[in-house]
C-alpha cells in the first residue's frame, strides 16, 4: 500500500513552492530552453525546418501539488508520484522556420496541465543523498492544453502549420516524459545505463491498402500515402510510396519497428493526401495496440481511420486501411 497525501495536507508544500517559484522560474526556464530545442529537431513535422524559443518564461503562476503517494517497490529504489495541476500565464514566443522558407514568430497560450509526475529514486546507496539518480517521467498521458496565435498574422495563413506544431509539441511531451519513456538526472557520479528504456523485440508490418479513402482534393482524387511509428522520432518513422490519384491505394510495403515495451506502447499509422510543395493533408489515423497482438502470431486488421487519435468527435467516414 502506498502512503496518499490530501491537497489540504500539501497545502504547506504548495505554500513554499509559491515562495521559491521566482528563481525556479529563471532555473528552469533556461533549463527547458537549452534541453528541449534539441528535442523539438527529432520530432518536428516534415513541414516545419526548425524550431526555435525566442521568448520562454514560465510566468508568475506556481503549479500546485494535489496530491503525493508513496510507492512500494523493492529495497533498490524509492518511488514517489506527484499529482499536480498547473494553469500558468507563462511567455513563450516560438520562431518557426517552414520548408517553404516562410519564418513565423507563434505564441504559445493559455497552457493548462493536469497530471501524475513519477519519480523512481534509484539505485539507493549509502552516499548522501543515499540515492544515485533519479527516473522522471509522468505516469501515463497527461492533459495538456495551450493555444496557438501568430504574432501579427493568423495561423489559417498556411494550411496544415497549426496542427504540425502542435502535433510537434505533444509527440514531444508524450514520448519523451510519458512512461515507460523517462529522463534520467544523476545525482551521483555513475553508471546509470541500466536505468535506460531497452528494446524488448521487433514488430513486423506489412502496409497492404486502403479502402474508400475520403477525397480532399476538389480536382480528381487524392494522392495517399501513410506515415507509421512506434514512436515519432523521425528516424524511427517509416513513410509509404505516395499512389496517385487513387483512393483505394495499395503499397504492399513491409516495415520493422523496435519495440521497448509491450504494454504501454502501440503502432500509428496516418494516411495524408500528398499536395506536392504545399503542406500535406491528413486524411485520417489509426492506431494498434502492441499489447492486442501475441508474440510470433501473424494478425491481420482492418482499422477504420478517424480524424483524430485522442479527440473522436468527427464520426463521418475516412476510409479503412490494412
Amino acid at each position: 500500500m502506498g502512503i496518499i497525501h490530501t491537497k489540504a495536507e500539501l497545502k504547506w508544500l504548495n505554500q513554499e513552492l509559491v515562495k521559491i517559484w521566482p528563481f525556479v522560474n529563471e532555473a528552469a526556464s533556461e533549463l527547458i530552453k537549452t534541453s528541449v530545442e534539441p528535442v523539438f529537431e527529432q520530432y518536428k513535422s516534415f513541414i516545419l525546418a526548425s524550431l526555435h524559443f525566442s521568448k520562454l518564461t514560465l510566468g508568475t503562476v506556481a503549479p500546485q501539488f494535489t496530491g503525493v503517494e508513496i510507492l512500494e517497490s523493492d529495497d533498490s529504489a524509492i518511488t514517489m508520484e506527484l499529482e499536480l495541476q498547473w494553469d500558468g500565464n507563462p511567455n513563450i514566443v516560438l520562431d518557426i522556420q517552414t520548408t517553404l522558407g516562410i519564418s513565423l514568430p507563434v505564441q504559445v497560450k493559455n497552457i493548462g496541465f493536469t497530471g501524475v509526475l513519477r519519480l523512481v529514486f534509484k539505485p539507493l546507496v549509502s552516499e548522501f543523498p543515499c540515492f544515485g539518480a533519479v527516473c522522471c517521467s509522468l505516469r501515463e498521458k497527461s492533459k495538456v492544453e495551450f493555444t496557438l496565435k501568430v504574432i501579427g498574422g493568423e495561423m489559417t495563413a498556411i494550411p496544415g502549420i497549426s496542427d504540425a506544431i502542435e502535433g510537434t509539441i505533444r509527440d514531444t511531451i508524450e514520448d519523451t516524459l510519458t512512461w515507460p519513456n523517462r529522463v534520467i538526472v544523476p545525482i551521483v557520479p555513475g553508471d546509470y545505463s541500466d536505468l535506460e528504456l531497452k528494446p524488448v523485440g521487433v514488430l513486423e508490418v506489412k502496409l497492404v491498402e486502403a479502402r474508400e479513402l475520403k477525397n480532399k482534393d476538389l480536382v480528381g482524387k487524392s494522392d495517399p500515402f501513410a506515415v507509421l511509428y512506434i514512436r515519432p522520432l523521425r528516424e524511427k518513422t517509416k513513410k509509404s510510396k505516395t499512389i496517385n490519384n487513387d483512393l483505394n491505394p495499395i503499397w504492399n510495403e513491409h516495415y520493422e519497428f523496435v519495440v521497448e515495451d509491450i504494454s504501454t506502447q502501440h503502432l500509428t499509422i496516418k494516411i495524408y493526401d500528398d499536395e506536392g510543395l504545399q503542406s500535406s493533408e491528413i486524411i485520417g489515423c489509426a492506431r494498434v495496440d502492441l499489447a492486442d497482438l501475441l508474440p510470433g502470431k501473424v494478425k491481420d486488421l482492418w482499422l477504420d481511420l478517424v480524424k483524430d487519435l485522442e479527440i473522436e468527435r468527427d464520426k463521418k467516414p475516412r476510409g479503412q486501411v490494412s
